[in-house]
């Protein structure tokens, strides 16, 4: 292809897709590493993708609260559900909130890959480096070079390396003098610290918990697992975890008080799981007994689990991470177009940027909402 390209995408996942469907007739070719497109859609949401969520605010999202408004209003969830039914998709709500595909994920990707059909889809075409000369871009990948006016970055971030995730978003926005925000994998588990080892003999069990990082409670399912903890709240506590304690309330919505005098077994009445409320006994070296025959100290130690505090020993690393948090500084980008502050014609949109949603459908949003103000952009550019 020695072919002038208009417009250039680097990435084939959900925003780099969105971006191209939303191009129209636009001359689009869209560069992917992997040996399909969308690799990352098909496997999320247990297979049948987390779009969106009914509610979405700058409050699900880690990143400056005022770009992410300002992007999200010009294409929010509502917006996203309209466009999905005008092409024959209509999302189903489910717990909280969360939009789904109604059969797979692959509904969706089929809709992104229509909208697409007319432009070129070049994948196992991996680029490595882009360098600006003479007012265009130049694309290197491994063993071609190509041209183009304008480029999009929708490589994502490190997350599901499997996937074929890696670093050419950071790298390619260094070479143009962009500041990268410290990146780490996030909606990710937590592992262990010595002191609760016994978690790991719980694999498989779930319970409702609030778990609390600095400012943050998130609340839902802790499961236990081989390597540590995992789960919706824990996915979203490692958002805002970096290093130290967090503190979790095993007992949310739970008072003792109530069953203070009972003639119940203690492993009765706590509101989880027998085989987690027999461990927790064991670990607080406590009797299963009959309520009211606990101590005062006993009982204090057991209300300790509503503010059970530990510091993990840390994640359980990108390739089980869903996200990856930090990337290129939104301090260097238009929030109205999405394009770089430092070069002309340089877009960034997804996940590559420094801005990071909850579980729930809120990174999907984001990639969503920011490949329409790019690609709005793009459409007013003149050919």
């Amino acid at each position: 292809m020695n072919r002038e390209i208009e417009i250039a995408i680097v990435g084939a996942g959900a925003s780099g897709l969105m971006t191209g469907a939303m191009l129209g007739a636009k001359d689009v070719v869209i560069f992917e590493g992997n040996s399909k497109a969308g690799a990352k859609i098909l496997v999320s949401g247990g297979g049948k993708c987390n779009v969106t969520n009914e509610r979405v605010t700058p409050d699900h999202y880690l990143g400056d609260p005022d770009f992410v408004s300002a992007v999200l209003e010009r294409f929010d969830q509502h917006a996203m559900l309209k466009w999905l039914k005008k092409r024959g998709l209509v999302a189903v709500m489910r717990k909280n909130g969360h939009y789904f595909c109604p059969q797979s994920a692959s509904e969706l990707l089929d809709i992104l890959k229509r909208e697409n059909s007319k432009h070129t889809t070049l994948l196992h075409e991996k680029i490595a480096h882009i360098e600006k000369k003479e007012g265009l871009f130049y694309l290197h990948g491994e063993k071609k070079s190509f041209r183009a006016k304008n480029v999009v970055i929708a490589s994502g971030g490190l997350s599901f390396t499997l996937l074929g995730a890696d670093e050419i978003g950071y790298t390619v926005a260094q070479s143009f003098g962009h500041t990268i925000k410290r990146t780490a994998p996030a909606l990710v588990g937590l592992t262990l610290q010595k002191e609760q080892f016994f978690f790991k003999e719980l694999s498989g069990v779930s319970t409702e918990v609030n778990i609390t990082v600095g400012e943050q409670i998130c609340s839902g399912a802790l499961l236990f697992a081989h390597k540590g903890i995992s789960g919706p709240a824990v996915l979203d506590a490692s958002l805002y975890w970096e290093k130290g304690s967090i503190t979790i309330d095993f007992l949310p919505g739970w008072s003792l008080r109530e069953f203070l005098g009972s003639k119940k077994q203690l492993s009765t009445i706590l509101p989880m799981p027998k085989r987690l409320s027999k461990a927790f006994l064991e670990h607080l070296d406590i009797p299963d007994r009959v309520v009211d025959q606990l101590t005062k100290e006993e009982v204090a130690r057991i209300l300790g689990l509503k503010q059970y505090s530990f510091a993990p020993a840390g994640t359980f690393g990108y390739s089980k991470a869903e996200v990856t948090k930090g990337g290129i500084s939104t301090d260097e980008i238009d929030r109205d177009t999405m394009m770089s502050q430092k070069c002309e014609g340089l877009y960034f949109v997804g996940e590559v940027v420094d801005v990071t949603g909850r579980v729930g459908g809120y990174n999907f949003q984001w990639a969503w909402s920011s490949a329409y103000c790019c690609a709005e952009a793009l459409s007013k550019l003149e050919e």
